[in-house]
């Protein structure tokens, strides 16, 4: 694949790197003493040299000497551990709820060099238009923010109304974008193994550019249906949460994309496919999926990743390998990406030790990019148009009224109602469709907190259509209140949870009021409020200030009484209606394993 996230193409550089590697010309630096871990061979080689010219290697070995001129940097590793740059193989930038350019200066000081990133959430609001607007914001920074056109846009066409619509005519126009790589997750599985039109234009139009399709395979069945996904050339996937799930696919030579995010922390049970057995572990990634700042300021991007995997007992060059060149050969780039060998961009993360793995300086095309924690490089104002920063077009006034949910035709009051409510699991992103017995009050059904069961709603935003589904919630432990997002995966319309009807309304016209985001209320009073007037999405703050801002509003979601960890990422999947069990989206309940509207009510008999 032709590489547009160097500094310069080889082909400007191949006179230069040989005369440097034989030291007619000098190096522009020179790294000196380093331990280098050799992800090709699987080694760490003490006392390693590297000499770089044009943003690219040009010389790896025990002595470059013969490189330094006048005006070659020289920097001292003494000792200190060089790897390749770290790559994220699979990455929502929006679900860090900032920027790109934001997001760029939050990772890179982690060793982070370069991101394979679908940005599909921005694109189910704003359009492949709102995608290069984040580019752009993303191209003002040294990260390689390759990006993989989403090809789910809305995720399950016919059941939700998203801000906009990608299909095989749209994919192939962005194939021809020097930024774009590949297809973003084909959740649409389904209409793969069924043969649809619609997703196998997509898979045509992106192989037809000699590009990576990247996967989305959430079911556990790994015999005719993964086959027949993995035959259609969807190269890695990233939804496994067994070992045997990661296993499956290795061994039907996709790329298994091990998780551990926020919310979703698959790593766990994932890493038992490569410590309990003796498999190959070229076809296994390390992979964020969704990372929210709190964690990035807190915790760390994948340098936290790589530790946690060390932790579980992966070998640390074998996972080092795992977000390094296997990452890089999963896309096909191998050739300028993913190892400290000759030729290759100079894309390199200095770590203290092999024990502790912590990052020290990363450098992208041979310049220093970060500093012990601290950017090195200026990012200069960006500056959203108006129509990103606007975003909200309800359609419609909400009042508590707006919330009232009829009972059906002919209950008495006190009679009880059975409806299907969301059950919810922690941590999880699967769901189970639950059914509760519910009190008629005054004509109509309600929240009923001794049973854990909330009212939510969902209000289409993007096309002032005033459309909304209606359901119930189970699993929050919320005793007052309520919460509304406009995260809410994938068409991220306006969704609210509570309960009772005039908080409802408050959080839902607070979100209105300030462009998108999420809030909780509690007795007409807003108690957190994170506003996200990119897209409804982001926001142009530093991570440590939307850090800040997350983890207040995560604290009066215990104050309501939530004890869920990340409920907002939880909360943020309700409306997905490609996940099972049961999800609800602006046009009503999904039942997600039959791929069928359902009604609220469950008919006895």
């Amino acid at each position: 694949m032709l590489n547009h996230f160097c500094k310069k193409p080889l082909w400007e550089c191949t006179r230069t790197l040989a005369a440097v590697a034989q030291g007619r010309t000098a190096a522009d630096t020179v790294i000196r003493g380093a331990r280098l871990v050799n992800v090709c061979t699987a080694e760490v080689l003490d006392g390693t040299d590297v000499a770089i010219a044009e943003g690219r290697i040009a010389y790896v070995g025990q002595s470059a000497a013969h490189c330094i001129g006048e005006n070659t940097l020289v920097i001292e590793a003494e000792g200190q551990v060089i790897a390749p740059g770290f790559l994220d193989g699979h990455i929502h930038v929006e679900s860090s709820m900032m920027g790109a350019g934001e997001y760029a200066r939050a990772v890179i000081p982690h060793g982070t060099v370069g991101i394979y990133w679908d940005p599909h959430e921005v694109c189910n609001v704003l359009g492949l238009e709102g995608v290069r607007v984040m580019m752009d914001d993303a191209a003002r920074t040294p990260l390689k923010a390759m990006v993989t056109t989403p090809s789910c846009v809305p995720a399950v066409p016919g059941f939700e109304d998203t801000g906009a619509f990608v299909g095989p005519e749209e994919i192939a126009e962005s194939m021809t974008w020097n930024g774009v790589v590949g297809l973003g997750e084909m959740m649409n599985f389904p209409g793969v193994l069924a043969g649809t039109d619609h997703a196998h234009g997509e898979l045509a139009a992106t192989l037809a550019a000699d590009k990576v399709i990247t996967g989305h395979y959430s079911v556990p069945e790994t015999d005719q249906g993964l086959n027949a996904y993995v035959a259609c050339g969807v190269r890695c996937c990233h939804e496994s949460t067994r070992a045997e799930d990661a296993l499956a696919k290795m061994r039907l030579g996709q790329y298994a994309q091990l998780r551990y995010g926020s919310a979703w922390l698959d790593l766990p049970q994932l890493a038992a496919a490569i410590t309990e057995t003796d498999i190959g572990t070229r076809f296994a990634n390390l992979i964020s999926d969704d990372t929210h700042p709190h964690t990035l300021v807190a915790e760390g991007h994948l340098d936290y990743i790589l530790r946690m995997a060390v932790g579980l007992g992966i070998p640390v060059v074998t996972a080092i390998q795992m977000m390094t060149i296997n990452t890089a050969t999963c896309f096909r780039m191998e050739h300028e990406l993913g190892s400290i060998t000759p030729g290759k961009c100079a894309d390199i993360v200095f770590l203290d030790n092999l024990e502790d793995l912590n990052v020290v300086r990363t450098m992208i095309d041979g310049e220093v990019v970060a500093e012990r924690g601290q950017i090195t490089f200026d990012l200069e104002p960006f500056s959203y148009p108006e129509w990103v920063t606007h975003s909200m077009h309800l359609g419609r006034a909400i009042t508590p009224g707006t919330f009232r949910v009829e009972a059906p035709a002919g209950t008495a009051e006190g009679e009880r109602v059975t409806v299907r409510a969301i059950e919810l699991l922690p941590g999880s992103v699967p769901d189970r469709e639950a059914h509760v017995a519910l009190t008629v009050r005054d004509g109509a059904l309600a929240s009923d907190l001794s049973q854990d069961v909330l009212k939510t709603f969902v209000f289409e935003r993007h096309h002032e259509t005033g459309t909304f589904g209606v359901g119930f919630t189970k699993g929050f432990g919320i005793k007052r209140g309520a919460m509304a997002s406009t995260v809410a995966h994938d068409a991220h319309n306006l969704l609210v949870v509570g309960t009772n009807d005039a908080d409802m309304a408050l959080a839902a016209n607070t979100l209105a009021e300030v462009g998108g985001g999420m809030v909780v209320v509690a007795d007409g009073e807003v108690l957190g409020l994170v506003e996200l007037p990119i897209a409804g999405l982001m926001n142009d703050l530093t991570a440590p200030a939307m850090s800040e801002k997350v983890h207040h509003l995560e604290e009066t979601w215990a104050e309501i009484g939530c004890t869920m960890p990340s409920p907002f990422m939880t909360m943020a999947l309700i409306p997905l209606a490609c996940l099972p069990e049961l999800r609800l989206t602006n046009r009503g309940l999904v039942d997600c394993t039959t791929f069928q509207f359902v009604d609220l009510v469950v008919e006895e008999g």
